[in-house]
């Protein structure tokens, strides 16, 4: 009988599940929208009860598509928006509250209030103090339902981020764990000691006993009793970390990128946390036994939402693939920049008052020099990262593996990899947070028998290689610098 990883992607708008085989090839797919809710400017949430049906779904769908049962699946892998908040009645099973999704700002009053403390926190979870991760929502949570804090002290309540309440769903409620990936985006988990943390907690004033269990990433949690007693949910990690995974970096000084709405790049550091000291998050890349790989990350808010900005407001292209074709009838941007700051600029500035600016302006300026100049934002921005990568782990570069949608765009990944002097590397299957988790649920279950088994099938369709000199690097590069620069002085 064939046998099959199933992976459950489950996402900010839409849920996925992807059936892979041994050659890591993805063999069917099933896709469910989740809606979004904005009750107020800034806010954003969903519905807990929304998201598990709709996951209910793609399985079931993926099952009549493959024409198979759940007997042909070796197990189970979960990857998952992350910081997203849920927070349940332990007796009925019931979400309290809507989901409060991770790009949601409605908790920042909580993080000002705590702002003072930034340092001490940063020192044992390796992130910022921000409305972006879990432990500001829950406190949220609680501060907004009758008796919250009471229910909480009392055991009746549980948290989870999106991965905990599907794996409680799935295992029809017997098991209520994480993984430490998704635990080190709460701000309340100690990547030192690999443990909720009680002097975070009390910070929080959250109940310890409303958390989950935290497992290594690779890890039989239990069986997915709601579809079969005989197969287990064997990996789960926060959709990047599973992407770093899936890209196989598994060797100190490996990174990914991923081209989204916005990019997430993380840099492998090894098996010892650092604390960056130039605006880069630390995280839990992910634990297979006792082994743990911590990772630097940066995030840059706005990648391909730039080219949906040409297309849907400044109406200069009709279609995304479009902008490759106008950037390339130009030679060149002539000296015009544009900082696509719409929602303030990530790491390393984490300025959130920043706005978007075009520099370098002239009467010669045209339509194809400034959709060249937005494409080539994106790769400066990436740059950005990079650099304050380098400085803060004293690694060197040497590849960068790439994935996500604006991947599609060939004079983009040209552009940066030529501004990173370093190789770009585009794998076969784009799938790579799904594939992620299917690594780690593979090794636990033995589908996969290691790591070098996994490299061994990971297939590269496209290498960029730079072509471009060090002097026309830096000149261009120090434009940029000097746009951003102003950029952040000029502020309404």
């Amino acid at each position: 009988m064939n046998k099959y990883i199933l992976a459950i992607d489950q996402g900010t708008t839409s849920t996925r599940a992807i059936l892979f085989d041994r050659k890591s090839i993805p063999l069917y797919s099933a896709q469910r929208e989740v809606k979004c809710y904005y009750p107020h400017s800034g806010w954003v949430e969903s519905d807990p009860l929304e998201l598990w049906v709709s996951v209910i779904d793609v399985i079931n769908e993926i099952l009549v598509k493959a024409n198979i049962t759940m007997k042909n699946i070796d197990s189970i892998g979960i990857t998952n928006q992350r910081e997203t908040t849920i927070v349940w009645d332990k007796e009925t099973g019931m979400p309290v509250y809507r989901a409060i999704i991770w790009q949601s700002r409605q908790s920042n009053d909580i993080c000002e209030r705590l702002k003072k403390y930034e340092k001490f926190i940063q020192s044992k979870t390796g992130l910022i103090m921000n409305p972006y991760f879990s432990a500001s929502k829950i406190r949220f949570i609680l501060d907004h339902i009758p008796n919250g804090q009471e229910r909480a002290r009392k055991g009746q309540l549980m948290f989870g981020t999106v991965d905990t309440w599907i794996l409680y769903k799935l295992t029809s409620g017997e098991v209520f764990a994480t993984d430490v990936s998704n635990a080190s985006r709460t701000l309340l988990f100690n990547i030192h000691t690999m443990s909720w943390d009680k002097e975070l907690c009390d910070l929080f004033d959250i109940p310890m006993n409303m958390l989950p269990i935290v497992r290594p990433s690779s890890y039989r949690f239990g069986k997915a009793s709601f579809f079969s007693s005989e197969v287990y949910v064997c990996g789960i990690a926060g959709d990047q970390q599973a992407a770093l995974f899936g890209q196989t970096c598994f060797e100190k000084g490996e990174s990914k990128n991923t081209y989204g709405t916005g990019c997430f790049m993380l840099l492998n550091i090894g098996d010892k946390p650092m604390i960056s000291t130039n605006g880069l998050l630390t995280t839990v890349a992910w634990q297979i036994k006792d082994k743990v790989t911590y990772a630097l990350e940066g995030s840059v808010f706005i990648g391909g939402a730039v080219v949906q900005w040409l297309r849907d407001e400044m109406q200069l292209i009709e279609k995304a693939s479009d902008s490759e074709k106008m950037a390339n009838k130009t030679d060149d941007c002539n000296g015009v920049y544009i900082v696509p700051a719409f929602v303030g600029l990530g790491t390393p500035y984490w300025d959130n008052d920043a706005r978007g600016a075009v520099f370098g302006l002239t009467r010669g300026t045209n339509k194809y020099q400034f959709v060249r100049a937005s494409l080539e934002a994106i790769a400066y921005q990436c740059k950005d990262v990079i650099e304050v990568m380098k400085k803060d782990s004293n690694l060197k570069i040497k590849t960068l593996k790439v994935d996500g949608g604006a991947t599609a765009n060939n004079y983009l990944m040209q552009f940066q990899a030529d501004i990173l002097n370093t190789p770009l590397k585009l794998p076969k299957c784009l799938e790579t947070t799904a594939l992620g988790v299917a690594y780690l649920a593979g090794l636990e279950s033995g589908y996969f028998k290691s790591l070098d088994d996994i490299s061994s099938c990971h297939v590269h369709k496209l290498i960029y290689e730079p072509n471009m000199s060090k002097n026309e690097i830096d000149r261009r590069y120090n434009g940029w610098k000097k746009a951003v620069e102003a950029t952040q002085v000029f502020k309404i």
